[in-house]
């Protein structure tokens, strides 16, 4: 890349334009929306309508099981009238609910499972041309099976697949996955994977023989 054609990219440096004021318009238990003046040198006064999440993050949770499948769920969301497949995914209840525990709840809630391992893996910001809202994946290993709860009225009882990873990634090809968060997190996933064989060339790494393994005793019953 030519120092004399691009410059480093700084995501801080000083902005465009100058924000004059701000006034809520809509207030919600996930998001606010904002009514902003802006000042540009270029263009001088105008505004823009902000969304302004609520209560932290938005949490998603990928799981692997010990077999090497993700839990997705079916959801049906009303602002497209349709049913997608997403990981586990959620808000928190309140401002005390760290993204972890909101990770555990959603995973347990959704999914129908809880994780001996949890860890974040990836952190991005939705749509920045209009909102605040960022979304937190975790990835989760060590699942075992437990009740599931209820969702809302629109999906009062989820059903669950379970997919290998190759399989998730043929369904982002072919346009059945569609979810964003979903997508990121199953890339960022095999991306783990792949780093993770690489890693112990030669040798059985402890998640794929532990997948290996389980696979082996679900053929022999």
């Amino acid at each position: 890349m030519s120092e004399t054609t691009f410059r480093k990219f700084d995501p801080w440096r000083p902005a465009p334009v100058k924000e004059e004021s701000r006034r809520q318009i809509m207030q919600s238990h996930y998001f606010n929306v904002d009514q902003v003046s802006f000042d540009s040198s270029k263009v001088g006064h105008f505004e823009r309508f902000i969304v302004e999440e609520n209560n932290g993050d938005t949490v998603g949770v990928i799981g692997l099981t010990d077999d090497g499948r993700i839990p997705l769920v079916e959801q049906y969301r009303l602002p497209t009238h349709r049913w997608t497949l997403e990981i586990p995914a959620g808000h928190a209840l309140d401002s005390n609910e760290r993204p972890h525990d909101v990770a555990v709840r959603k995973l347990r809630e959704e999914a129908g499972y809880e994780a001996k391992e949890l860890v974040q893996v990836v952190r991005f910001i939705n749509t920045p041309s209009f909102s605040t809202q960022h979304t937190a994946v975790f990835f989760a290993t060590g699942l075992t099976a437990v009740e599931r709860g209820e969702l809302g009225p629109e999906t009062p009882r989820p059903d669950v697949r379970l997919v290998t990873p190759e399989e998730a990634s043929d369904m982002i090809l072919n346009g059945t996955i569609i979810d964003a968060k979903t997508i990121i997190a199953v890339m960022r996933l095999r991306e783990h994977l792949a780093a993770e064989e690489a890693e112990h060339a030669g040798a059985h790494p402890r998640l794929i023989q532990r997948i290996a393994k389980a696979r082996a005793e679900r053929k022999a019953k």
